[in-house]
């Protein structure tokens, strides 16, 4: 089976459910995007290794699993999702030490989020982006505007029966805050280590760009 390379287009969230996400891949060569609902915790650590902005002053889970595999000369080559069954995505971390290459399980949140901190490609089979792959069409009356069209597209997974088990709870303070005040209060909460309430500021400045 042939192999297509992903790339991180960005996290989504749905406009009518508060606290889910969605992880948006997009083939490397092609249009299709593979969307993926992700748990909060998750979609804050991959933002956190996306956005360059947050520099947690302590490792957090991935973070010291690649300080603990720079140690032992462990490198992560690249991610596979190998399969999908019932909605959910099953993937592999290939490693390699000294030469010997080993597969690893992992949930796929955890494994696109260790292939961020080790720089490695994501891939998928084509069998796999053919069943899930989508693309975005909207009609010129709807003239959907781009950055919301992966929040449409999480209200549509969602719909269709994935749900996830997060922490719904969002201030409508952060609305009433200027950019300058939220950037502000984000970096009181990296510092602070809250970095829930960073990923929501971090998520209510994304909309105003």
């Amino acid at each position: 089976m042939s192999l297509v390379r992903l790339k991180i287009k960005g996290i989504s969230y749905s406009q009518t459910q508060n606290g889910a996400y969605a992880l948006i891949l997009n083939e490397v060569e092609g249009d299709r995007k593979l969307p993926i609902v992700i748990g909060a915790f998750e979609a804050q650590s991959i933002a956190i290794a996306l956005e360059k902005e947050i520099k947690p002053p302590r490792p957090l889970t991935h973070d010291l699993f690649k300080n603990f595999a720079d140690r032992f000369d462990i490198k992560v080559k690249q991610v596979i999702i190998h399969k999908l069954v019932d909605g959910v995505f099953y993937s592999s971390i290939i490693c390699e030490r000294d030469k010997i290459e080993e597969i690893i399980d992992a949930r796929t949140s955890d494994a696109i989020a260790l292939a961020l901190r080790f720089d490695a490609p994501i891939f998928t089979y084509k069998t796999i982006l053919d069943k899930a792959g989508i693309f975005l069409k909207f009609s010129s009356k709807e003239k959907v505007k781009e950055d919301n069209a992966d929040s449409i597209m999480v209200d549509e997974i969602l719909q269709e029966g994935e749900t996830v088990e997060i922490d719904s709870s969002v201030s409508d303070a952060y609305k009433e805050l200027t950019i300058e005040e939220l950037y502000q209060e984000l970096d009181k909460a990296v510092a602070s280590e809250d970095y829930e309430k960073a990923a929501k500021l971090r998520d209510e400045i994304s909309k105003r760009k």
